[in-house]
């Protein structure tokens, strides 16, 4: 599965910087960010479209009320989304600027009106977020278009995940990437559950991702060992701005470290089986073998005081060490020499 110009899967893992509301209102510290998470080593930079009214209703009752113990509580869904929704207008020059650094760039849509506009851009890949995996219709639409489909899976129950691997499914798009993700703001580690990582991919019969809302760097890296393939991460530009995402967003610095820990990361991850190298297989000169300890001559019996299981690795393997206990030299050896079978009988 190819994303733009990325394989998806071919041991690089894609790195996503997820701008979100992190633009706080300014198309220039939203260019500057894109221009920030090139510098970082994101592969990709990811967009959110959608307009307040697209998202929610403006409805000032209890139910549209955020109240479940975030940084938002006390907030309304309308006026929240208000404040970190990103303009359509703005989404061409952040495309264009994408482009100029070379980064792969897409968005989360968030309904029909917002997959029609993104369209116009060519985008790559459509990501359906965490709270939109119950929206058959959107996910549907997207998968139409025959591009990759990205799923979050921050709230979802089994169900869930299959009815929307389904839905792209009757849309003959069977390239989806399902990403881990716990829809806290920040996570707590105790809620990360890394291990379901490899899960999606067993279970589920598609290409696993992981998308981090944790503090720091330590969960996406982790993930690479449990096999994603993916790793979406909230970008900012400045935390002293703050922003309605900037609590649990990664700064430059910050998410170079991540990138740089990943690439290391990919290369210490290697293959699921044994495998020994050239310089390995030299490394076993310094292993134990069974060697003369003291001189002895043709006639003498093999005792623990005249062969010693030592380094290097030039005599016979210590599993004969038992085996030639008791047995009789057939010749005359000094010290130091290594043991072989012909030696003894």
């Amino acid at each position: 599965m190819r994303i733009g110009d990325f394989e998806i899967g071919k041991g690089k893992t894609f790195i996503i910087a997820e701008l979100s509301a992190n633009h706080n209102g300014s198309l220039e510290i939203a260019k500057e960010t894109v221009r920030a998470a090139k510098r970082a080593g994101a592969d990709c930079i990811k967009l959110q479209t959608y307009k307040a009214d697209t998202i929610t209703l403006d409805v000032k009752n209890d139910q549209f009320k955020i109240k479940h113990g975030t940084a938002w509580d006390g907030r309304y869904l309308f006026d929240l989304y208000e404040e970190a929704h990103l303009p359509w207008d703005w989404h061409k020059p952040l495309f264009e600027t994408a482009k100029e650094e070379g980064l792969i760039c897409f968005s989360s849509p968030f309904d029909f009106t917002a997959i029609d506009l993104l369209e116009t851009f060519d985008v790559p890949a459509y990501k359906i977020a965490s709270y939109e995996i119950t929206d058959i219709p959107l996910i549907e639409y997207a998968a139409s278009k025959g591009k990759p489909i990205i799923i979050s899976t921050g709230i979802a129950e089994v169900e869930d995940i299959e009815l929307a691997l389904d839905a792209c499914r009757r849309q003959n798009n069977n390239d989806i990437i399902l990403l881990k993700c716990t829809s806290a703001y920040p996570t707590d580690p105790n809620e990360a559950n890394l291990s379901a990582i490899a899960t999606i991919a067993d279970k589920f019969n598609v290409t696993p991702g992981f998308s981090d809302h944790t503090l720091g760097i330590v969960a996406p890296v982790m993930s690479i060992a449990y096999g994603a393939t993916v790793i979406e991460k909230h970008f900012i530009l400045d935390k002293s701005e703050g922003g309605v995402d900037s609590h649990f967003s990664l700064d430059e610095k910050e998410f170079k470290e991540m990138v740089d820990a990943v690439r290391l990361a990919e290369k210490m991850v290697g293959v699921n089986k044994f495998v020994t190298n050239d310089k390995m297989k030299g490394q076993r000169d310094f292993s134990r073998s069974l060697y003369i300890s003291a001189d002895v001559k043709s006639g003498d019996v093999v005792t623990k005081e005249n062969i010693k299981s030592v380094r290097p690795g030039f005599g016979l393997h210590p599993k004969y060490y038992k085996e030639a206990l008791g047995k009789t030299f057939v010749v005359d050896a000094a010290k130091g020499t290594p043991l072989s079978l012909d030696m003894f009988k």
